[in-house]
Order: structure tokens, then sequence, then C-alpha cells
């Protein structure tokens, strides 16, 4: 059954619990959301276990809002799973509350970021979605193009977008991980240890 974006969604089905306290998802110290269900069925996948749309399990999103809640230290929300574009409506929901808390939102998909405007024609939720993402990993994982060294993402032909400048520009920017490590934009208290 598809939804309409107005209309309020109460689920989302996931992978996992929140899983907190990650620095390898997307810069600084975040939680992340593995939503359940993707047909990319991409070679040599890390969670092939996500790809059952019947799997894992259904989850209140204000549970999941709640859980947002109890963070402390965290600076972001990562997004991935599975493919959280099979879910765009409660990944939206989320996405929205996320950034309320002010967390920055990074989101893993299988789809590009073309793919995902030209969905939008359709279906004007993926448009949405973007606009509350700060930056999408896009691409499908090829096992032939693995590369170890690359930041947040594991092979070559994935891009990490900075997707407000892109929709501002019109033009795909990419993020600049340099350039995010030197300013604290994504620091949001420091910790004393």
């Amino acid at each position: 059954m598809e939804q309409n974006s107005k209309e309020k969604v109460e689920y989302i089905r996931l992978a996992a619990d929140l899983q907190l306290d990650s620095i390898v998802d997307g810069p600084g110290l975040r939680a992340v959301l593995w939503t359940q269900g993707c047909s990319h069925h991409c070679k040599g996948c890390q969670n092939p276990q996500t790809w059952d749309f019947e799997g894992g399990g259904l989850v209140p999103i204000d549970m999941v809002k709640d859980a947002l809640d109890e963070l402390e230290y965290h600076t972001g929300l990562t997004l991935s799973g599975g493919d959280p574009m099979f879910q765009p409506e409660a990944c939206l929901e989320i996405a929205k509350y996320a950034r309320s808390k002010g967390l920055n939102i990074w989101v893993y998909t299988g789809f590009t970021f073309e793919e995902l405007l030209k969905m939008s024609k359709q279906k004007p939720v993926y448009l949405e979605f973007l606009e509350n993402i700060d930056v999408l990993v896009d691409g499908r994982f090829i096992l032939e193009e693995r590369d170890l060294s690359m930041l947040f993402r594991g092979s070559r032909n994935q891009r990490l977008i900075d997707v407000q400048k892109t929709l501002e520009s019109g033009n795909i920017v990419l993020f600049n991980e340099i350039e995010k490590e030197s300013s604290d934009s994504f620091e949001k208290i420091p910790m004393y240890v």
C-alpha cells in the first residue's frame, strides 16, 4: 500500500535496534538506524540479512523518536540498511524529527541521486526526504570496486553527496571530509575524558 507523504506513518520496519556510538557511519559520534528491506542484492553486501522486506520487525516511529530523545553526545543520525529509500515516508518522519533535535542526517542508499530525482517525479516524498538529508552516500556496492581506504563508503563508485548544496546549485556537490573535519559543524558538545 503506497502512502501519501502527508499521511502520518506509524511504523518503520527495522533490522535491528537503534545502534549507538558509531564512528564509522559518518563523521562524529552517531546513532545508526538499520532499515529492513532491499532489492539491490549487491554481491558482497555486508548486511544481506536486511534484504527481506518481511524480515526484521515493525517498530513504532514514536519509539524511535523516544530513543533519539535519549541521545546525549551524538552529533548525527545515519539511516542505512537494507535501503532506507524503500521506506521513504517513515524515514522522512524520523529524519525531520532528528533534525529538530540538532542532529545531522546521513543516508546510505543503493540508488543514485539522479535515480532518486527521477523517482520523485512519480512519488514526491523522495524529494522531500532528500531535502531533509545532509549527506547521501549513493550507489550500489560493487565488490570489484571495493576500496577500504575510502572514508564512509565501500566501493569507488559510491559518492558522498552534500545534498543541500546539490539541491541549491542543481549540480552534484561532493561532501568535503577535510573541510568538515576542520569546522565545528559536526561537534555538538565538546567531550572531555
